[in-house]
């Protein structure tokens, strides 16, 4: 049976988008209330009606970033070496945090790297997803050493790891104002340690971009 009752009024999705950039901007602490629904076009009441609370808000936010703003990295996943899937990560996280059209930086390291006693779980939350990613890329770079494609005395947890910290400092050199092209550069030397360290097959095609 169909439900009954009010149209809800406004559109959820277009909602989240403007709240994602309030948190983007503000942090999670710093985005109040009163913010978040100045923003979305919508009352307090609603607010939590449809999205059952600040926190609940922030982690949907962040749900929808990962699904649209972190699809590179999925693509970066599935291609063919570790050394391309670095590459890839790389190259397209610097465009990420650099885009026109978004905050400088990342929602996940903007979001909440510091936040008080209150507000610790949403800390955890995104320091675990943080690290959700960081696994994934481990079990990627263990599959490459089953199929021969990285030394078997290479340390996927370790790798994984390194590039993780390649990636969060771009955001945050990218949020105080590093150019894109800075950006890039670092890249290519992290690129260029991940190889040495890892003693990653190289394509032949591999060559730094213009």
């Amino acid at each position: 049976m169909p439900q009954r009752g009010r149209p809800r009024g406004f559109d959820a999705d277009e909602a989240l988008e403007r709240a994602l950039e309030v948190f983007w901007r503000q942090g999670y602490e710093g985005a109040s209330v009163t913010d978040l629904t100045a923003a979305m076009g919508i009352n307090k009441p609603s607010l939590y009606a449809a999205f059952g609370g600040k926190e609940e808000l922030f982690r949907k936010v962040v749900a929808r970033y990962a699904e649209q703003d972190m699809e590179y990295a999925r693509t970066a996943f599935a291609q063919p070496t570790a050394y391309e899937v670095v590459a890839a990560l790389l190259r397209e996280n610097v465009l990420a945090v650099t885009r026109p059209d978004r905050p400088a930086g990342c929602l996940s390291i903007q979001g909440g790297t510091a936040c008080s006693t209150e507000n610790a779980p949403v800390a955890g939350f995104l320091a675990a997803s943080r690290l959700a990613g960081e696994h994934a890329l481990a079990d990627r770079f263990v599959r490459a050493v089953a199929e021969g494609d990285l030394p078997a005395d290479a340390d996927p947890a370790a790798l994984a790891r390194f590039v993780m910290i390649v990636t969060e400092g771009h955001a945050i050199h990218a949020a105080a104002g590093v150019s894109r092209e800075d950006l890039r550069q670092a890249a290519e030397i992290a690129l260029a340690g991940f190889a040495a360290a890892s003693g990653a097959r190289l394509p032949q095609h591999a060559t730094n971009p213009a």
